[in-house]
């Protein structure tokens, strides 16, 4: 038995358009699992299924915005109109309107990337779980970040909105393994993705960065599905409340990113 098949599962996945979001979602539907794709435009998501599609996988595309209440209730209750439940969940959708000093940054600016990152993670949890505890079980993915536990230049807040998913993949961890869900965490570096083009085409920036990865090089979306595989599988049934860290050896360096 192959203990990465995900086939006949659900997997719901959130800041599916593109980056890392997609990857995952293309890695899952090559096990054998149907995937939801979701994210804000619709446009993006038809566009993001089409690739999976055409190399033989199964994907719904539904748009949604994690930071509202509403939405991800009708989020939930498409994909349960389609396929009846969810097994596997990744929590990737994710915002960062500020870029700077943490002490320049406005009200606004907490609320939406709290509000995204990390409020909404716990939304699309909580409106997931009666179907996961019917089916037996489950699998929740939580996409954190190394800037939650290293202090990267500009991103103060994010930062702490990342320290923050950390917190909460423990504290689910440990509440709902009596249901045979497993919680985990994948903290990535710095991966070349839309969403890091600040980091990746700043020249202070990326020297510095680059400076303190051993491997020598930025981490691409492909690099994060191999161990959201693992953690969506049979394969990790005994692992949860854990935080996998792939960034290339940054954070083993010991070496604080300045700007």
């Amino acid at each position: 038995m192959n203990p990465f098949d995900l086939s006949h599962k659900i997997a719901l996945i959130t800041g599916a358009s593109r980056g890392i979001g997609l990857a995952i979602a293309q890695a899952y539907a090559a096990a054998g699992a149907k995937v939801v794709l979701a994210s804000r435009k619709q446009e993006s998501l038809d566009e993001a299924a089409q690739v999976i599609q055409s190399s033989g996988g199964e994907a719904l595309p539904i748009a949604a915005h994690t930071g509202n209440p509403e939405a991800v209730q009708a989020l939930l209750r498409r994909v349960l109109e389609v396929y009846g439940g969810v097994d596997i969940l990744v929590n990737n959708a994710g915002t960062n309107p500020h870029f700077g000093p943490i002490m320049t940054s406005e009200e606004s600016h907490w609320e939406k990337i709290l509000d995204v990152n990390l409020r909404g993670y716990f939304r699309v949890v909580k409106a997931c779980l009666d179907s996961m505890k019917a089916r037996g079980g489950g699998k929740i993915i939580n996409m954190a970040s190394v800037s939650g536990m290293l202090a990267y230049p500009g991103l103060g807040v994010y930062s702490v909105s990342k320290a923050g998913v950390l917190m909460l993949t423990q504290v689910l961890a440990a509440e709902l393994a009596p249901f045979n869900i497993q919680v985990n965490a994948i903290a990535p570096g710095v991966i070349e993705t839309r969403f890091s083009r600040m980091l990746v085409e700043t020249p202070q920036i990326s020297t510095s960065l680059l400076q303190h990865i051993p491997a020598g090089r930025f981490g691409i979306p492909e690099d994060i599905s191999g161990i959201a595989l693992y953690l969506a599988s049979p394969a990790s049934d005994f692992t949860t409340g854990a935080t996998f860290v792939v960034d290339g050896g940054q954070l083993a360096s010991g070496v604080p990113v300045r700007g």
